[in-house]
């Protein structure tokens, strides 16, 4: 007890900061989704779970809410696949290795909006470098308006959104790898186990603990990718790259509905807890040791 009572002084200013950044935030958001504030006024009417029923009946709520389930879905099957493929590939200790992850990470360091303007241009139908190139490759039939055409625009954005994490993620693969004792690899081997084997009954149990953070990161990532989808299409054409985050701007800044806005961030909030909620209790890191 009196350690405690000596080790509180120093907790208190993180407390304090975690209070005041987070915990005060998220009770005004939480009050302010109960009422019809409207941002600008002073004052406001308290109007109980209305706004949460507005939501319910809001078709570009609704709307967002499966785009954002379908980003999601495509951003972590690609991100982690292929980041576990190259982590596989790069995962050991040479210069040449290092070098490569290196060379993956680079987009990371780049910001969203700056990856945004970036593939926004590449993805131009008469000036980009795709469409260009499968004009010169003799697939001319295979050119898109990648980010007009309502049916591949939210697509095109999850492949950027995964080129621009698969770097991130590829270090967080090579760290499990890396940590998995090489003499259970050496002894499967000369059990006369194929790499399948060994791959499936070895190394994918033991990276198990890394693949659940993976996925869950990309999870959260995908439903934060706000600055990138304002970047590049504003949620158009037609509300089919509209995801929560950039339904929460608009309602909020846009249409300046802030009651409205916040019962849609409670619902966001606890969207994302209950997904990754599932996802460690389907990758059951917490059974696993190494």
């Amino acid at each position: 007890m009196k350690r405690t009572r000596s080790l509180l002084p120093f907790l208190l200013p993180g407390l304090l900061l975690y209070a005041v950044l987070f915990v005060y935030p998220s009770l005004t958001g939480l009050y302010y989704s109960l009422t019809d504030w409207d941002g600008i006024s002073p004052s406001n009417r308290f109007v109980g779970l209305e706004q949460y029923g507005k939501l319910m009946d809001h078709i570009v709520f609704r709307k967002s809410l499966g785009n954002n389930l379908k980003f999601m879905l495509a951003v972590v099957l690609l991100q982690s696949s292929v980041s576990l493929v190259l982590a596989l590939q790069l995962w050991r200790k040479s210069r040449f290795h290092t070098a490569l992850r290196s060379l993956y990470f680079v987009p990371t360091i780049l910001s969203s909006v700056a990856v945004g303007f970036i593939w926004t241009f590449l993805y131009d139908p008469t000036l980009g470098l795709l469409n260009t190139s499968l004009e010169r490759g003799g697939l001319s039939g295979w050119t898109q308006n990648w980010l007009g055409n309502p049916k591949l625009a939210l697509y095109s954005l999850a492949f950027v959104q995964a080129w621009a994490h698969i770097g991130q993620m590829v270090i967080l693969f090579v760290a499990g790898l890396q940590s998995i004792p090489s003499e259970l690899l050496e002894a499967a081997r000369m059990d006369g186990g194929s790499r399948r084997q060994v791959f499936f009954r070895i190394t994918w149990p033991l990276l198990a603990p890394a693949a659940t953070i993976v996925v869950a990161y990309t999870t959260i990532q995908s439903f934060k990718a706000f600055d990138l989808i304002f970047t590049m299409t504003s949620g158009g054409p037609n509300y089919s790259t509209e995801i929560l985050s950039t339904f929460i701007y608009s309602t909020a800044f846009t249409n300046y509905s802030f009651g409205l806005a916040s019962a849609a961030s409670v619902l966001f909030l606890v969207l994302i807890a209950a997904i990754t909620f599932i996802q460690f209790r389907l990758l059951r890191a917490d059974r696993i040791t190494y």
